[in-house]
């Protein structure tokens, strides 16, 4: 996780697939993180003061192309920001998705999230592009 080494206990006799998966999966961050329960706690324990969440569909036809240019934005800002993929039909994002004051109707959208002083902004989208989120997020980072 952003660079830090972290260490599962191996002498702890109840170590399993099932506990070594789920250490591995809380502790790995991608350059696209998707968020997820398990995922969650990774999230929250990152160094990086600010997340930059998609929070979109991802049964939608549109979805590759979208993280294909999000993943693509993520490389211009790694160590700085901590991209985040939100899926809008799981139940269990919706808390999130009502954080932001999003509906359904709104999404796509992008949200940044400063962590140390809970500030955060809303970008509705049809379309994303590199140089959308590039300028969301250089606007929200001055």
């Amino acid at each position: 996780v952003d660079n830090d080494r972290r260490d599962l206990d191996m002498n702890n006799r109840d170590v399993d697939a099932e506990k070594l998966t789920r250490f591995v999966r809380m502790n790995e961050l991608r350059l696209v993180t998707e968020y997820d329960p398990v995922t969650a706690i990774g999230v929250m324990q990152s160094s990086l003061e600010f997340n930059l969440l998609l929070i979109t569909d991802k049964m939608s036809p549109k979805h590759p192309e979208r993280m294909r240019k999000f993943r693509a934005a993520a490389e211009l800002y790694k160590e700085k920001i901590l991209f985040i993929l939100l899926d809008s039909n799981l139940k269990s994002n919706e808390r999130v998705v009502s954080y932001f004051q999003l509906k359904k109707s709104q999404l796509p959208a992008l949200a940044i999230f400063h962590t140390p002083d809970d500030e955060h902004e809303v970008l509705t989208l049809d379309d994303i592009s590199i140089e959308r989120v590039q300028d969301f997020c250089n606007r929200f980072l001055q």
